[in-house]
């Protein structure tokens, strides 16, 4: 049975970009099973009342229907270093539950703090993050990402960022790399400088 997992940020007990994760939980569902009917994530997940102060990571398990929902702490880690791995076949275009080909590429970061898979040439994402680069004030994110996020989707339509194609050949024209995703924005994710991405 094929589980999807939808990662929600749940800050002093609200669903954070909630619509975000709505669309794309409703867009799975209907790619892999087929169901029409379009579902709003604040309507089918109620926050415990001892996770309503504080930051906590809601991870939504699910199929044609919901399968579990779990309330854990969330602590920010710190990622200072980027090690590009290669992985040309790898497919992630639906956030699934199995993470294992994700995993075997992490173990391969060596002394850095997370990675950046790297398909056929192009900067995709990190292990868990959409990818942005900073060039003058100006932020992008690459055209081949491996799964579109909820925050870089949000970016994109408030016109904070910008897509643009990053290459091995290319990305040192950048100032710096950021990672976003459910809990980090432009405001407070990674700022990674590019001499710390390696090769």
């Amino acid at each position: 049975m094929c589980r999807l997992l939808e990662t929600i940020q749940v800050k002093e007990g609200r669903l954070v970009n909630a619509g975000w994760h709505s669309r794309r939980f409703n867009a799975s569902r209907k790619e892999l099973f087929g169901i029409e009917m379009a579902e709003n994530l604040e309507n089918l997940v109620q926050v415990p009342e001892e996770c309503r102060l504080g930051l906590y990571r809601c991870r939504v398990i699910y199929g044609e229907m919901i399968h579990s929902v779990e309330f854990i702490p969330y602590h920010y880690r710190k990622i200072e270093s980027l090690k590009l791995v290669e992985a040309d076949t790898i497919d992630y275009h639906l956030k699934f539950a199995q993470r294992d080909q994700l995993e075997k590429l992490f173990a391969q970061r060596g002394d850095c703090d997370d990675i950046i898979i790297v398909q056929n040439g192009c900067l995709t994402d990190s292990f868990a993050s959409n990818l942005v680069f900073r060039k003058g004030q100006a932020w992008y994110t690459p055209d081949t990402p491996l799964l579109p996020g909820t925050q870089r989707a949000k970016l994109l339509g408030s016109g904070e960022i910008s897509i643009r194609r990053i290459t091995l050949e290319n990305y040192r024209d950048y100032h710096c790399a950021g990672l976003i995703n459910a809990f980090s924005d432009l405001d407070n994710m990674p700022v990674i400088a590019i001499d710390k991405i390696f090769r």
